[in-house]
């Protein structure tokens, strides 16, 4: 481990063309969980797998769903197919709370194509078939997961993608708020924070980067840093900012066009920002628009889980969790833990109470998180983890509730 070296990491607003895209099929995740809720259908029979693309005035919702009857309707025929309506409203209140309204980009105006349709009977037999044959459903693909604490922030994430989530989540609800000159802000932004680490540890911000969409034509670089300074310091209250920090605010002038107006967005392209900014590895799949039979989203949820709650029973200072999987098979093919030479006991150790402490098939997981609900699209902006848990049912994954039982699996090894 390096004692003194810079570290950097990158957020995205909601209003960025990606993340539009992640938060509109995140929507409709929910919106298949409401509505099976609602109508008394098996929220365990949900599948969904919605892939977005975003351009000017013009959206596309595409995937494989397994619906509840109400998002259904007859063709003309008397086929079943799927209904869009309710699909549109939920990608047009989702732009809409997002914030665009403009001539390129609106919520109003823009064109949406509906292009869902049925689960392949091949993927779901892999989920269902291997239910009747394990007790437990089967990975929905397979796949590498990984979750990561340590101890740089209270809510045991890396300063870098911490503090870059920070001031965009700052800026979006002084802009939303109408505060001043913040409120006229656009919805489309981009941060990067570089920390400066000595002996291991943040001490100092060391360049701030900062992008962000204005509606005032007239505004340049230096009155946008004007505008949004304050916020950037209040979001690094409790860290320094060296004396010769770098500021890079607005480097290239006038930023008025932006979301999927100015550039073309798509579901699953910041999966870096979703997770650990780069300061830990990522499996490789995007969680957005996925139920949680998917592997790509409920591993990494309970992987996250289990790291953090490593660190905070004490065992290690810094944990890093891989766990694989393979199509239709219920339980993990491996499960991995590196304590990155900060732990008090062996890898080994903690791997083998992580197996007494939980079950971590995709129907384990589901149950122990609480995951089959309508509480994704409020994931879809400023990272999947370092949040707090929800009374509804939210980033369940950030709770504690494991160190206890981590702790007595140790002493019963």
């Amino acid at each position: 481990m390096r004692a003194n070296y810079l570290f950097t990491s990158e957020s995205v607003a909601e209003g960025h063309p990606d993340k539009v895209c992640d938060r509109i099929s995140d929507e409709i995740v929910d919106l298949v969980y409401r509505e099976a809720a609602k109508t008394g259908v098996d929220p365990w029979g949900v599948r969904i797998a919605c892939e977005t693309l975003a351009t000017t005035n013009r959206v596309v919702i595409a995937g494989e769903v397994r619906l509840p009857p109400s998002l259904m309707k007859k063709d003309k025929n008397g086929k079943d197919v799927i209904n869009p309506a309710k699909f549109k409203t939920a990608a047009r209140k989702a732009i809409r709370e997002i914030g665009y309204e403009q001539d390129g980009f609106h919520w109003k105006t823009a064109k949406i194509d509906v292009l869902l349709h049925s689960q392949s009977a091949d993927i779901a037999q892999g989920v269902d078939n291997a239910a009747d044959k394990q007790g437990d459903e089967g990975a929905g693909d397979q796949g590498i997961m990984f979750g990561y604490a340590c101890r740089e922030t209270a809510d045991l994430m890396p300063a870098p993608i911490y503090y870059s989530h920070r001031i965009l989540h700052l800026l979006a609800a002084a802009r939303k708020k109408g505060e001043g000159d913040a409120g006229k802000l656009g919805p489309d932004a981009k941060s990067q924070v570089t920390v400066r680490y000595v002996d291991g540890q943040p001490k100092e911000v060391a360049s701030i980067v900062l992008s962000t969409q204005h509606l005032d034509e007239s505004w340049d670089s230096a009155k946008v840093r004007a505008v949004v300074e304050p916020y950037i310091r209040e979001a690094l209250h409790d860290i320094e900012i060296a004396a010769d920090c770098n500021w890079y605010i607005n480097p290239t002038g006038k930023f008025v066009i932006g979301g999927p107006d100015g550039d073309a967005g798509l579901t699953g392209r910041k999966i870096i920002v979703d997770t650990y900014g780069g300061a830990a590895p990522h499996g490789g799949g995007a969680f957005s628009g996925k139920d949680t039979t998917k592997v790509d989203r409920s591993a990494a949820y309970v992987a996250r889980y289990l790291a953090k709650n490593v660190v905070a029973a004490g065992l290690a200072d810094r944990c890093t969790i891989q766990l694989s999987y393979a199509i239709g098979v219920a339980q993990p093919l491996s499960i991995y833990v590196d304590l990155h030479e900060t732990g008090k006991i062996s890898e080994d150790e903690v791997e083998a109470a992580i197996r007494k402490t939980i079950d971590l098939s995709p129907s384990g997981i589901r149950r122990h998180l609480d995951l089959n609900k309508p509480i994704y699209a409020k994931t879809s902006a400023y990272g999947h983890f370092g949040r707090k848990a929800g009374r509804d049912g939210s980033f369940s994954w950030e709770r504690l509730d494991l160190v206890k039982p981590l702790k007595d699996a140790l002493k019963t090894a």
